[in-house]
C-alpha cells in the first residue's frame, strides 16, 4: 500500500466533516452544507475500504501472533487456515484502494460532441463514416444518453463527407473519449465488381462540451457568420427560410455548422458551443505540448491523424492498435454493441495509470 499518508488524511477530513454536518451552532448555511455533503459522498468510498483496509491489517497482525504462540497448537492450527483468507481480503483491498485513488478525468461526466468526416477512399470512406455514426448513435442511445444530430454533409453513395453529432447524459466522456484518430476498414466495396479489397478511412474527434463561464474568451468580432438552408436526408426535406448557421473563427481557422435546430438561433447557440469545445481542445493540446508530455491518463494523443483502429471485413475482425486486441464479429460491434471494446480499452487506461502510480512512488 503506497497511498497511507494520503489515505489517513482522507480519512480525517471524513471525520472532520461528519463533525461539521452534526454541528448546529454555527446555524444552517445551504451554500456550506451542499458543499459538505458533495466532499463527504466523493471520499466516502474510498474512505470506507481504507477503513476495512485497517481492520484486516489489524486482524492479520492478530492472527500471526496467534500463530506464533507455541502453547496452544489447536489455536495456532486455526490462525493457520484463517491467515490465506485475511491475506486474500487484504490484497483485494489494497487493489480496489490502488484503483479508488487513480486521479479522475475531470471530463469524464461531460456532455460531447463527435465529429466524423470521411479520409480516404472516396464513396467508400463516406459510407463508412455513416458507420461509425450508426454505431456510435446506437451504443449511445443503448446505454440511455441522448443523442442529437447537429450538422451533416452527406454524399451521394448515401454516406457521409462529414457528421457532428451531441451526446448528452450518462458520462458520455468517458464512453467516447477512446475514439479520437483515424479509424480504417478494410472491405470489398459494394461497387467492386471485381472482388477486390479496398482500404478507406474516417477521421473522428471527440470533443467535451465547454461551458459559457468566460474561460475561453471569443470576440464577436473574430467570427464569420453564415446562414444557408438546412437539408434533410436525401433532400427530402428543404427549409424555405436560412435557419443553418455555419461559424468560421477567423484567428484558429476552425469552422463549425448547425443545421438541424428548429431556429436560427438554436443553431448558433449549438454552433458556439461546438466552436468552444474545439477551441478548449486546442488550448489543452497546445498546453501538454508545452509541458512536454500528454495527460498520462489519455489512451493514444486523440490526434485525428493517430491510426488507432482497423476494421477488418474479410477476417471478421477488429484491431485496436493502442491494446493490440482483436474484436471479432464486425457486425454486431458496428451495429452498436461497442461496451467489450471499451472496457478493454478502460482497463488498459487504469493499469497505465497504476503503472505511472507506481513509477512515482
Amino acid at each position: 500500500m503506497r497511498y497511507d499518508d494520503r489515505l489517513e488524511t482522507l480519512s480525517k477530513r471524513f471525520d472532520e466533516i461528519d463533525a461539521a454536518l452534526a454541528d448546529p451552532s454555527g446555524g444552517f448555511d445551504q451554500t456550506r452544507f451542499t458543499a459538505l455533503m458533495k466532499e463527504r459522498a466523493s471520499i466516502e468510498p474510498t474512505v470506507t475500504a481504507y477503513r476495512r483496509y485497517r481492520d484486516v491489517l489489524r486482524a492479520i497482525a492478530e492472527n500471526d501472533a496467534l500463530r506464533a504462540d507455541k502453547s496452544d497448537p489447536e489455536l495456532a492450527a486455526l490462525a493457520e487456515e484463517e491467515a490465506e483468507e485475511l491475506r486474500g481480503r487484504r490484497d483485494a483491498l489494497d487493489a480496489d484502494l490502488q484503483e479508488l485513488m487513480l486521479p479522475r478525468d475531470p471530463h469524464d461526466d461531460k456532455d460531447i460532441f463527435i465529429e466524423i468526416r470521411a479520409g480516404a477512399g472516396g464513396d467508400e470512406a463516406g459510407i463508412f463514416a455513416g458507420d461509425l455514426l450508426r454505431m456510435y448513435t446506437r451504443f449511445a442511445e443503448s446505454r440511455k444518453m441522448r443523442v442529437e444530430l447537429l450538422s451533416e454533409n452527406d454524399n451521394e453513395a448515401g454516406g457521409y463527407k462529414e457528421a457532428v453529432i451531441g451526446v448528452k447524459g450518462g458520462e458520455p466522456y468517458r464512453w467516447f473519449k477512446y475514439e479520437s484518430g483515424v479509424h480504417r476498414v478494410q472491405r470489398v466495396p459494394a461497387t467492386e465488381a471485381a472482388g477486390r479489397i479496398h482500404t478507406s478511412t474516417a477521421t473522428v474527434a471527440v470533443l467535451p462540451e465547454v461551458a459559457d463561464d468566460g474561460e475561453i474568451e471569443i470576440r464577436s468580432t473574430d467570427l464569420e457568420v453564415d446562414t444557408f438552408k438546412a437539408s434533410g436526408a436525401g433532400g427530402q426535406h428543404v427549409n424555405k427560410t436560412e435557419s443553418a448557421i455555419r461559424i468560421t473563427h477567423k484567428p484558429s481557422g476552425i469552422i463549425v455548422s448547425c443545421s438541424e435546430e428548429r431556429s436560427q438561433l438554436q443553431n448558433r447557440a449549438r454552433a458556439m458551443d461546438m466552436l468552444r469545445a474545439q477551441l478548449a481542445a486546442n488550448q489543452r493540446r497546445e498546453r501538454e505540448e508545452t509541458e512536454g508530455a500528454l495527460r498520462r491518463s489519455q489512451v493514444g494523443t486523440g490526434d485525428r491523424s493517430e491510426k488507432i483502429r482497423t476494421y477488418n471485413y474479410p477476417q471478421d475482425r477488429i484491431t485496436d492498435h493502442r491494446i493490440n486486441q482483436n474484436f471479432q464479429n464486425i457486425k454486431v460491434i458496428l451495429d452498436g454493441d461497442m461496451e467489450k471494446l471499451i472496457v478493454e480499452l478502460q482497463k488498459w487506461e487504469k493499469s497505465r495509470l497504476l503503472a505511472g502510480e507506481d513509477d512515482a512512488a
